[in-house]
């Protein structure tokens, strides 16, 4: 058994870490719920720009000569990988970037092409530091974008896959992020950024009808960058989301775990105490019965 006053330094070695954990905790659960907002507030304006360019897709005309929905043969992928600039966040790095793995195979399988050159823009450190260890192609990457990405940071990121898929450098694209659901569910989602697919028009009941001016091809090809940055902005607030929802869970268990190795290590004390202290009973009275005698 382990001296008391080694079993004393392990203690509050324990309590720091909890400390330290709690207070992440605390910090990740402030921040989980203003990112939390943020979320749902814009997802509001994601569906309704969505169910928008689904309406004018079913009227525009000539979409096969709009360059971001032009369609060719694809010998060349890229992948936007959004993820976490910060740690301790249990699994959710390890989950996001074991998708991006994934998605690569699926494309190569797709495509029948098990050499098919994949490329890659990093946003958020953990997942360009994936990449940079498995030595993949990285075209751009952003970090530090903070708990609130500008709209000029999402202008960089849509401008980097764009002016890829139309200088010929890729063929198509699409966007792996961690979707938030709730507090202890954030899921590896996968998005087509390009060539643009237009989502499909819901036609439950009566369909409206509108008048465009001047008309349902100019605004359609006027919105489909906005359209896409609309698809890289809104997993950028999930990310934000669903990394403090997972750094919150985290810590919440590492400090119920240190709590009961705190309390195992107290009882084990406790153990070495009495024992030390039976230990000089048994001396003292060992002693005095040899006096005696």
């Amino acid at each position: 058994m382990a001296s008391t006053r080694e079993i004393r330094r392990r203690i509050q070695s324990v309590k720091n870490i909890a400390q330290i954990t709690r207070a992440v905790q605390m910090v990740a659960s402030s921040k989980m719920r203003r990112a939390q907002e943020r979320v749902l507030a814009s997802r509001p304006y994601s569906e309704e720009i969505g169910r928008l360019v689904a309406r004018l897709a079913s009227q525009a005309e000539g979409q096969e000569d709009l360059p971001l929905m032009r369609t060719r043969e694809v010998n060349r992928v890229g992948i936007v990988v959004i993820s976490p600039d910060g740690g301790l966040a249990g699994a959710l790095p390890g989950n996001i970037n074991r998708r991006v793995a994934q998605l690569a195979t699926e494309f190569r399988q797709e495509y029948n092409n098990p050499a098919l050159p994949i490329s890659f823009i990093a946003v958020g450190r953990k997942g360009r530091d994936f990449l940079a260890r498995a030595q993949q192609p990285i075209i751009a990457e952003f970090t530090k974008l903070g708990d609130q990405p500008s709209q000029a940071n999402v202008r960089s990121i849509a401008r980097a896959i764009t002016d890829a898929y139309l200088n010929g450098e890729i063929d198509r694209a699409a966007l792996v992020y961690a979707k938030y659901v709730s507090a202890v569910v954030q899921a590896p989602t996968v998005l087509q950024l390009l060539p643009v697919q237009p989502p499909v028009e819901e036609t439950e009941g009566p369909t409206p009808q509108y008048i465009f001016e001047p008309d349902a091809t100019t605004i359609f090809a006027e919105l489909l960058p906005r359209y896409l940055e609309t698809l890289i902005y809104q997993p950028l607030l999930e990310n934000v989301a669903s990394f403090y929802a997972a750094q919150m869970v985290a810590m919440r268990n590492a400090t119920d775990n240190a709590n009961d190795f705190l309390a195992d290590l107290t009882l084990s004390y406790n153990k070495a105490r009495q024992a030390a202290i039976t230990n000089q009973i048994l001396e003292i009275v060992s002693g005095a019965n040899a006096l005696s005698s």
